[in-house]
């Protein structure tokens, strides 16, 4: 009887690891990639030529600050959750959805995607820097995505 209930257990540990396992696969940059392909906006060549020129410099070895908490609100306001709670399939999603914003009629939505962006660039930076946070396994692996996108617009578009 015994055995039945540890099968059990053991079961559900099981069920939740492989659930987390499909959302944050390495299989999914490939995602990234192509969206760094199709269409991207002037913005974000703009943000990702700036995100590449400083990392070949500097390679983020000093720390970079946390993002503020008016930079949180933003992210809030359009429900994105920060860095470092991101799988790589939802920030392939928001990828996806910034780029959209960012070729908006709406002028605020515009704007609100740049800043979305450069933000997500903050917390590269800072991640990068920290690397207590790189080599653990608390953190998803969100900032995969986005530093996979933000290489590969400049390379498809010089």
């Amino acid at each position: 009887m015994n055995t039945k209930l540890d099968d059990i257990f053991k079961s559900n540990k099981s069920s939740s690891k492989s659930k987390i396992n499909n959302d944050d696969l390495c299989s999914d940059l490939e995602v990234s990639t192509l969206l760094a392909k199709s269409s991207v906006p002037y913005s974000h060549r703009r943000i990702a030529d700036n995100y590449v020129v400083l990392r070949r410099i500097c390679s983020f070895q000093i720390v970079q600050p946390r993002i503020t908490m008016v930079e949180t609100a933003l992210l809030n306001k359009y429900s994105f959750d920060t860095l470092e709670n991101t799988t790589i399939s939802k920030a392939n999603k928001e990828i996806a959805q910034l780029k959209d914003w960012a070729t908006s009629t709406d002028d605020i939505i515009r704007e609100d995607a740049t800043k979305l962006l450069n933000i997500r660039v903050k917390e590269i930076k800072f991640v990068l820097s920290d690397n207590y946070s790189t080599n653990s396994n608390e953190m998803f692996k969100g900032y995969k995505a986005y530093e996979t996108y933000l290489t590969n617009v400049t390379r498809y578009y010089r």
